[in-house]
């Protein structure tokens, strides 16, 4: 990663360009955000465009027959609309983050720099997606397909049942990989006015467990299992085979982890006999 403080003054249109957000961050913001507007707006109109027709033509034969029939022929023409708009959706922004300018790379620096437009760019289309249509097709091929198509590079047969992604181009998943509902995967954090943008990768065989939380420059090797509702802070190297667990994660030893299964199971009585537990458990 490089920092926006360590590059050298340029004189270059870069420079110019970066001096310009930086002096006016809220005129700059403002028009990012109309601007995305209106590359949204279009990538809609695009989506939308096939659906109208089908809506024109399918309406244009209920018109021709009997009131019932017309109803339920209406009906479908608005069902089938919405998921080809979706279906084309996805095709359409996949298009769009090809063509424009939303690679981006690790990065660390100030909030209002031309890194940071890319990446606002890049997941803005993609939130596009993830907040209309992403949910209807996360289980299956297609969702697999637009996840690639939006640069996160993902193994054989792994299993993805979230939606709850960000900036898929820095993200790597391993073979056989499991992540369960609700998990969020991120690979930026910020603070104390700085941006940092590293990747997250995920090894072969690894299971990310229901709604846990997987943040910036994190790295987790094969075999590892994060449990539910856990919280993989920047920074944390997973080793192979290791279990991770609470907010914020942390190694959670055999011993532990056979322990704490006792309590679930009810062969030992909570809290005498698993009064030893209760830093494991509510940690």
């Amino acid at each position: 990663m490089h920092t926006s403080e360590s590059r050298p003054k340029s004189t270059s249109a870069r420079g110019r360009y970066e001096r310009l957000l930086c002096r006016h961050p809220c005129k700059s913001y403002t028009t990012l955000v109309v601007a995305l507007y209106l590359v949204a707006a279009s990538a809609l109109g695009v989506a939308l465009a096939p659906s109208l027709a089908l809506i024109r033509a399918l309406f244009g034969w209920a018109s021709r027959i009997p009131v019932l029939p017309a109803y339920l022929l209406r009906g479908l023409a608005l069902g089938l609309a919405w998921f080809l708009f979706g279906m084309t959706l996805l095709g359409v922004v996949a298009f769009y983050n090809k063509v424009l300018p939303t690679k981006i790379h690790a990065f660390k620096g100030r909030f209002y720099t031309p890194e940071t437009v890319t990446w606002f760019l890049h997941n803005g289309l993609f939130y596009l997606v993830r907040y209309t249509f992403l949910p209807f097709v996360t289980l299956t091929p297609f969702g697999v397909w637009f996840l690639k198509a939006m640069g996160m590079k993902i193994g054989r047969h792994a299993f993805i049942n979230t939606e709850y992604i960000s900036d898929p181009s820095l993200i790597t998943i391993g073979d056989d990989v499991v992540i369960g509902g609700s998990v969020r995967i991120c690979a930026h954090y910020g603070g104390g006015g700085k941006l940092v943008i590293a990747p997250v990768t995920v090894g072969n065989r690894v299971t990310l467990g229901l709604a846990c939380c997987v943040m910036g420059d994190v790295v987790i090797g094969d075999d590892a299992v994060i449990l539910g509702e856990s919280v993989v802070l920047p920074g944390s190297r997973v080793g192979a085979g290791e279990t991770w667990g609470g907010v914020p994660a942390r190694l959670i030893s055999g011993g532990d982890m056979a322990a704490f299964k006792r309590v679930v199971r009810g062969e030992v009585r909570f809290p005498q006999e698993a009064k030893q537990l209760e830093p494991i458990l509510f940690s």
